[in-house]
């Protein structure tokens, strides 16, 4: 697990800021206009023949130079987020259920926004291709002094949200950004049809022909 950023925290379930009257959240869908053609994608989206390395509720497409690694909670023992090394950068991702008609990346950012604030960092809202971002700045653990960097973004597609953390040299560097926006674009979210409460994270799976390479829940590093 990146020591930047911890998969799964914070939360993707909806909140309120409570001081005095709680502030209006804005509930709408957050997605590029051309999310259906240029992605992420929702797994209808896209023809069954092109390859992917199938993760369950994510599909990673194949590209040179991109190390794939695993997240799991292993008091769970269950992956929890899908880390993509690309660009001298970091992309971690996961993807949640989401209603059919609101979208969760506006109570998403209120609650970031409230929680890093809490722990001392500081965070502001920029605009970006897929809508409003969130740049992180948090004092770095111990004695090591300075800060961390990490932008988050997200997408909210046909009943799911897709939600990364971009760390590295894509945090701040807008060319490489550029690089690994394109890398989060050719996501493929697979929501399935079962019933699932808003933001319950879609469960993900170790690709077939991994599994039996390792011995143990924590996830091994793949070139795909």
């Amino acid at each position: 697990m990146s020591e930047d950023q911890k998969p799964g925290q914070p939360g993707a379930d909806a909140v309120e800021l409570s001081d005095g009257a709680p502030a209006a959240i804005d509930d709408a869908k957050s997605a590029p206009e051309d999310r259906a053609t240029s992605g992420p994608f929702d797994a209808s989206e896209v023809p069954s023949m092109r390859p992917y390395v199938d993760l369950g509720g994510i599909k990673v497409a194949p590209r040179e130079g991109l190390q794939l690694r695993l997240e799991v909670d292993e008091r769970a023992n269950r992956v929890i987020a899908v880390s993509l090394e690309y660009a001298e950068s970091l992309l971690q991702v996961q993807a949640f259920a989401a209603p059919k008609t609101t979208g969760l990346w506006g109570p998403v950012r209120a609650k970031l926004t409230q929680q890093m604030t809490a722990q001392g960092g500081t965070v502001a809202e920029e605009p970006g291709v897929l809508g409003p971002e969130l740049l992180v700045e948090t004092p770095a653990p111990g004695d090591q002094g300075g800060t961390r960097v990490a932008r988050f973004i997200a997408v909210d597609g046909p009943r799911w949200m897709l939600r990364g953390v971009i760390m590295g040299k894509a945090a701040r560097d807008a060319e490489a950004r550029d690089r690994v926006i394109e890398l989060f674009r050719e996501l493929v979210v697979v929501r399935g049809e079962q019933p699932m409460p808003p933001s319950e994270l879609l469960q993900l799976k170790v690709p077939a022909g991994v599994q039996g390479q390792r011995q143990a829940p924590p996830a091994g590093t793949l070139p795909v």
